[in-house]
C-alpha cells in the first residue's frame, strides 16, 4: 500500500477522463484492449487521435471524450469512439454517434468496402439494466436464427460500472484493473499495491492527482459534477411525471416514462422542437411544456 500524497480526482469527469485517456496512446491501447471484445491474435498494435475535423460533431455526439483509429496485429483498421453517457438515452445516443462515424468514414464516390468497423464504447456510472447482474453488454448486429453469423460494421459495448466489484470474474486482469481504478480512485486513502505494480495503472493514477490541476481545471471539474446532479435531477422528475401521464391516459407507464425522458434529453441537446416530436411521438405541446 502506497499512501495518497493528495486528493484524487474521479477520472469520469469528462476534464479528468480526457487527460488521462485524450493525450496518451499507450494508455488508451491498454484500456481497449483490456475491454473491448477483441480476439488475443488480434488486439490494438497502433492507434491514432481522429483530429476534429474528421470527427462530425452532431448534439447528440458531444458526449464523445476520445475518438481514435486502430491497427490491429492483423493490420485491419477500426474507429473507436469511448464517451462518458449519463442519460437515459445513452442507448440511442451512443447508436447515432457510431453509425455517424461509420458513415463519415468515406468520400463521395468511395467504395463501401473502404469502410472501416467502428466500435462504441461508453462507460456508464449508473445502472440502467436492473433485470440482470450483468455488468458488460456487447451489441452487434447478427442473424436472428443464427447468431453466430453477424454483419461487421458497427460494435456497440456499454459497461455499467456501479455493477462491477472486484470479485468479478473476467478473462483478462488488466480489465480488471482499469474498472476498479475507475470506481475506486476518488475514494482511495491509500493506493493498493496492484495499482502501483501495474505501469499503466500507476502513470494514470498520477494523472488524476489534483494538485496537477490549474484553478481553472478544478472549477470545470466542479462545474461538471454540478450538471451531472442537475441532469439527474431532471431526469427524475421526467420520470415522475412520465408516471403520472401514465396513468392518466392509461399507457404502458414505462414507455411513456421513456417518451418523456428522451424528449427532455434532445430539448437539453439543444435539438428543434419538431424533430424531437416525430422522434418521440409526443405533441408539440407536450415538449413545449417540459
Amino acid at each position: 500500500m502506497k499512501i495518497i500524497p493528495s486528493r484524487l480526482l474521479d477520472p469520469k469527469a469528462d476534464l479528468v477522463f480526457k487527460k488521462i485517456f485524450g493525450n496518451n496512446k499507450d494508455l488508451v491501447k491498454s484500456f481497449l484492449n483490456s475491454l473491448l471484445p477483441l480476439q488475443d491474435d488480434a488486439l490494438i498494435d497502433t492507434l491514432e487521435y481522429l483530429p476534429s475535423e474528421q470527427v462530425s460533431r452532431t448534439p447528440l455526439q458531444k458526449y464523445s471524450i476520445v475518438d481514435v483509429r486502430c491497427v490491429d496485429q492483423k493490420g485491419r483498421t477500426f474507429i473507436v469512439e469511448m464517451q462518458m453517457a449519463w442519460s437515459s438515452s445513452f442507448m440511442s445516443r451512443l447508436q447515432f454517434g457510431a453509425a455517424k462515424a461509420y458513415v463519415d468514414q468515406l468520400e463521395k464516390g468511395e467504395t463501401y468496402k473502404m469502410a472501416s468497423p467502428v466500435y462504441g464504447l461508453s462507460l456508464i456510472g449508473e445502472v440502467f439494466d436492473r433485470q440482470t447482474d450483468e455488468w458488460y453488454h456487447h451489441y452487434k448486429t447478427v442473424n436472428v436464427k443464427d447468431v453466430n453469423k453477424d454483419i461487421e460494421g458497427l460494435e456497440l459495448i456499454f459497461v455499467e460500472l456501479p455493477k462491477f466489484k472486484a470479485t468479478t470474474y473476467w478473462e483478462k486482469k488488466l480489465g480488471v484493473l482499469w474498472l476498479r481504478f475507475l470506481n475506486e480512485t476518488p475514494d482511495l486513502k491509500v493506493i493498493p499495491d496492484e495499482f502501483t505494480e501495474t505501469p499503466d495503472i500507476q502513470k494514470a493514477l498520477e494523472l488524476t492527482i489534483e494538485a496537477s490541476f490549474s484553478k481553472e481545471d478544478l472549477a470545470q471539474y466542479d462545474g461538471y459534477w454540478d450538471r451531472m446532479s442537475v441532469e439527474k435531477t431532471l431526469l427524475s422528475d421526467a420520470r415522475e411525471e412520465g408516471m403520472a401521464e401514465g396513468k392518466a391516459e392509461g399507457l404502458a407507464e414505462g414507455a411513456l416514462k421513456a417518451k418523456y425522458d428522451m424528449a427532455r434529453q434532445l430539448l437539453h441537446e439543444g435539438l428543434p422542437i419538431d424533430l424531437i416530436a416525430r422522434t418521440t411521438r409526443l405533441t408539440v405541446d407536450d415538449i413545449k411544456s417540459l
